[in-house]
């Protein structure tokens, strides 16, 4: 071998050694972790991975029976790790550091005026699902919906919000009975009278047909179903 060969193979194997480092300390994985909420841990499950040039990710918070749910503002910086959950009221964000030896992240995660620390373990490759996509919807669901969702003699008044895009339908269910707060859909299918709306952030869906102009179907969240109709607000 002569010594500029050799010289080639250590340069290599120094750029070789210095990626496999940079690829060990991404943030790249399922992570499981907590944040420390007042007199608890709250466990939170992460999970980030690159995908088309960019970081998607997705947290899961067991106890609130939240699984999937997108995560937003994903940025990577030297060790810096960021990310939020678009939509949630308080508008949740952590801001971490990976570990050295990228096994760990720590930080604090801010919602409203509360600011909370966190810290997650790396438990494996990341698992990630491909989101549920969106269709278009007719115009006889577009609009304004309203209806009452009776759980055991609890009453919460909905309105159901659909508009058309291009590319597959957007919208927000509004509970009325809970500070007006807005909650994001996952995603909306029509199949000719039906109509599937998937809500991530609150573990649930919604099953309907559209007859005699109202949404007829039902609502499931964890382990139970109750009726539940929606109908076009009053003029």
């Amino acid at each position: 071998m002569t010594r500029r060969t050799f010289v080639l193979l250590a340069l290599l194997a120094g750029v070789y050694g210095t990626a496999a480092a940079q690829t060990a300390n991404q943030p790249a994985g399922h992570w499981e972790g907590s944040i420390q909420v007042p007199g608890q841990a709250l466990a939170i499950e992460v999970d980030l991975a690159p995908r088309d040039e960019k970081w998607v990710g997705t947290i899961a918070i067991p106890a609130q029976n939240l699984k999937g749910f997108p995560l937003s503002d994903i940025a990577m910086l030297g060790s810096a790790v960021a990310f939020a959950m678009k939509g949630v009221p308080g508008e949740p964000r952590f801001s971490g550091t990976l570990a050295e030896d990228g096994k760990a992240i720590a930080g604090q995660m801010t919602q409203g005026a509360a600011t909370l620390p966190f810290t997650l373990a790396l438990k494996g490759p990341a698992r990630l699902e491909e989101p549920p996509k969106s269709t278009e919807i007719t115009k006889e669901f577009e609009g304004s919906w309203e209806g009452s969702l009776d759980v055991q003699g609890t009453v919460l008044r909905l309105v159901l919000k659909l508009t058309n895009q291009p590319g597959g339908a957007t919208g927000v269910l509004i509970s009325v009975d809970q500070g007006s707060a807005e909650i994001p859909l996952s995603s909306i299918t029509q199949s000719g009278i039906a109509l599937k709306l998937a809500v991530t952030l609150v573990n649930a869906s919604y099953t309907g047909e559209l007859k005699d102009g109202q949404l007829t179907g039902t609502w499931s969240q964890g382990p139970g179903s109750w009726p539940l109709v929606f109908k076009r607000p009053a003029k």
